[in-house]
């Protein structure tokens, strides 16, 4: 629907943020989603631009650090929400998880446009995949969630690329550290690095889709 695109612009973006909404469940996001993709149910995207734009917004400004970069992520967001709505499938991960997916890779392709391809540009995007507020529960669900799911892809990778995701993401090494650790030079390091990661996304777009 094309008045989806114009309609749900910055201004809307704003009122949303400084509207009160009570949290819909896991359930009714579900729904909704179903709504959006059976009936075209513009009312249902309503309720869920509501919900998710503060949080996409929150999220392009830490990670694209430019208020008018995060609007347009909300904008593009959910504009494939709408049109990829179709696609969602309730047994395979929660509506936020899905929704967070989309803006995760709306999100990596900004940064591309703007950045060099560095291990940094791709990392930033895929880890962590949500920031939640400290003290906020429900975002401190979803980003275990959605760090369960990327445990699994990581458990997918070769077993050198993902010895060094897991010394730099989840040991926190630094790169010259893990370089010692393993006794390898550091650009060995970077270039294992770099491929993870990119397998990484591959994983997430394949299940994206």
């Amino acid at each position: 629907m094309d008045s989806v695109e114009t309609t749900y612009n910055s201004s809307n973006l704003r009122r949303s943020s400084q509207r009160s909404m009570l949290s819909p469940s896991p359930e009714q996001l579900a729904e909704l989603l179903h709504l959006v993709a059976e009936d075209r149910d513009e009312h249902a995207f309503s309720q869920l631009f509501t919900y998710f734009a503060p949080k996409v917004r929150a999220y392009g400004m830490r990670h694209l650090r430019a208020d008018g970069q995060a609007m347009e992520l909300v904008q593009e967001t959910m504009i494939l929400v709408w049109r990829k709505a179709h696609l969602y499938d309730g047994s395979k991960g929660a509506a936020s998880t899905w929704v967070f997916t989309i803006m995760r890779n709306v999100s990596f392709d900004m940064l591309r446009k703007v950045k060099s391809n560095r291990e940094d540009c791709l990392s930033g995007d895929i880890w962590p995949l949500i920031e939640g507020e400290e003290g906020d529960q429900e975002d401190e669900a979803l980003q275990d969630q959605i760090q369960q799911q990327l445990l699994s892809y990581i458990d997918l990778l070769p077993d050198l690329q993902q010895q060094v995701v897991r010394g730099v993401y989840l040991k926190q090494l630094t790169h010259q550290e893990l370089a010692d650790q393993l006794n390898v030079p550091l650009g060995t390091i970077k270039s294992r690095l770099r491929l993870g990661l990119q397998k990484l996304r591959s994983h997430l777009e394949v299940n994206d889709d």
